[in-house]
């Protein structure tokens, strides 16, 4: 196994980290901002608020993209174990 096949499994994997994490901290993002911008419309200012909604938006985003997040990690880690004969030779 070769230092560029190293930097290469490593990048894919950071790739894949970002892609995956990306639907659940965009929904929190999204609903974060709208709640503040309602926050400072109403002039609330409890920080608590903004908890509960978030929580439910990541877990029906995670329910809705959950296939799509599964489905990549799965075929990461099948592309890795298939692969493992190489890593290991020299």
């Amino acid at each position: 196994m070769t230092i560029d096949s190293v930097v290469e499994m490593t990048n894919n994997a950071l790739y894949l980290i970002i892609k995956t994490s990306l639907p659940p901290l965009l929904i929190s993002l999204v609903i974060g901002l709208v709640i503040s911008i309602f926050q400072t419309v109403t002039s609330i200012q409890e920080q608590t608020l903004t908890f509960v909604p978030k929580i439910v938006c990541v877990f029906l985003g995670v329910m809705l993209f959950g296939h799509w997040m599964m489905t990549n990690m799965v075929d990461f880690a099948t592309v890795l174990w298939t692969g493992f004969g190489d890593y290991v030779h020299q």
